[in-house]
């Protein structure tokens, strides 16, 4: 069977043509003239397409006159004009075949809106609702922009490990992989025995690709990944995920400058691909989730990112009329209240802050001549504060094998990235940017669960 999507019937000037679609029964509606009218929708595009079925079909009594919400069928017809308002052509139907049947008294979506968390219960349902369906798609619009972005930049795609011996971050937050038996771990100096594990020592599921990623930059120059990334954050709150999508670039020959410029291009590139490619989708986001995403893609595509250092941020906000849940000071994280500050009411735009002090970054950022603060960035939008975080890293191995020690690692844990200070070492840079905060920024969508296909949280390893 060749089925026409609706996506493609919806987008072309296709009356008299003969096709065959396929997909879900949303609604069913039967009129005293003896016809019916349904709508299905194959998750190829927001709107439905409308099936008119007459009641000389030889199954319209035996099977027309029984679908439910749910069922799935295929539909052999001819596209004819539609005297009906929100659409301009419907399927007048020759066969309807149904393929799956659907009870109403078990399937739980139903002619209503459910809540978002009645439907992080079915997530194995979810997709073909509204809002769902246009996750999905936004977040495929969005990941190929991605992709084209770097591949048309000359980028290199590295797939980085997803097991790792060593803690990128520094947080300690990493889930333990091992195949020891829990019933009876082998035991050294009364710890476990990681040397008897599968990989000889302790591993875990990475917080970031990162380090391996700079192997490749150190070679082969511009390089990203894109994949799954872990946290052990136990953590229940609508703005974290155990398991989520990353975005790391890594660039040879890069300063921080230069890392700003490629986060802001990127940004304004993935914004305005996403606004051009899924106009009806982010429509319904504007209508019925927060009707300022669109002004707000629109505006930062178009708006130049104002650079200021930390010192200079922490500056404006101990000057703010405004009491924060957090006091601020300098040598003091920035949160996202502070962050919200400085890009709705100082500079009614996206910021970019640079030069943070060393004590609250990672050891592999770059330390600056003042001996206090590292070559760190985060950018800064309206409505979330950061989405972009990043940082010219560490090229001096002195330097570098001192933070290590500073922050209580074991360099031996990391000769191989240390190694890479000694052969041939080169300014560098890279960010990283959460896949899944920046789907929740462009859909407007509050709670991270609602942006991933299957959310993994404490608690939680469902579907």
């Amino acid at each position: 069977m060749r089925r026409t999507r609706i996506s493609e019937i919806l987008k072309s000037d296709a009356v008299g043509t003969h096709v065959t679609v396929a997909g879900w029964v949303r609604t069913r509606r039967d009129s005293k003239g003896g016809f019916s009218f349904i709508e299905i929708n194959d998750g190829s595009a927001l709107q439905g397409l409308q099936i008119v079925a007459d009641q000389d079909l030889s199954n319209y009594r035996s099977h027309v006159l029984k679908l439910q919400t749910g069922c799935s069928v295929t539909v052999e017809g001819t596209l004819v004009p539609s005297p009906g308002t929100g659409q301009t052509v419907e399927l007048k139907a020759d066969t309807i075949q149904v393929l799956g049947w659907a009870d109403p008294e078990s399937y739980p979506l139903q002619k209503k809106r459910h809540s978002f968390e009645f439907l992080r219960g079915v997530a194995h349902l979810r997709p073909r609702t509204n809002t769902f369906g246009a996750v999905a798609r936004v977040r495929n619009a969005a990941a190929f922009a991605i992709h084209r972005f770097f591949q048309e930049k000359g980028f290199l795609y590295i797939h980085t490990p997803i097991l790792t011996g060593s803690d990128c971050e520094g947080a300690g937050e990493m889930f333990r992989v091992t195949t020891l038996d829990p019933a009876s771990v082998p035991l050294k100096n009364g710890r476990a025995d990681y040397s008897q594990d599968f990989f000889g020592g302790p591993s875990h599921l990475t917080v970031s690709g990162q380090l391996e990623a700079e192997i490749y930059a150190l070679a082969m120059g511009d390089v990203y990944t894109f994949g799954p990334t872990f946290r052990a954050e136990n953590s229940n709150t609508s703005r974290h995920l155990a398991e989520f999508w990353m975005i790391e670039p890594e660039m040879a020959f890069c300063d921080l400058e230069g890392n700003v410029a490629l986060a802001v291009e990127f940004l304004k590139y993935v914004f305005a691909h996403v606004l051009e490619h899924c106009v009806e989708d982010m429509a319904f986001f504007n209508r019925f989730i927060d009707k300022s995403v669109i002004q707000t893609l629109e505006n930062l595509v178009k708006q130049e990112f104002t650079t200021l250092t930390y010192t200079e941020g922490v500056k404006l906000l101990e000057k703010a009329n405004v009491k924060f849940e957090f006091p601020i000071a300098w040598g003091s994280d920035i949160q996202s209240e502070h962050e919200r500050y400085l890009c709705e009411k100082v500079f009614n735009g996206p910021v970019v802050l640079i030069d943070y002090p060393k004590d609250i970054k990672a050891f592999y950022m770059k330390m600056n001549d003042d001996g206090k603060t590292v070559r760190a960035m985060d950018v800064l939008v309206p409505r979330i504060g950061e989405i972009i975080g990043g940082s010219q890293r560490e090229d001096g191995y002195d330097i570098l094998h001192s933070r290590i020690t500073q922050m209580g690692f074991d360099p031996n844990d990391y000769w191989w990235y240390l190694e890479l200070r000694k052969f041939g070492s080169v300014p560098h840079s890279g960010f990283g940017l959460g896949f899944e905060r920046l789907i929740q920024f462009m859909t407007g969508l509050s709670n991270i669960r609602d942006v991933i296909p299957f959310p993994r949280t404490p608690g939680n390893i469902a579907f």
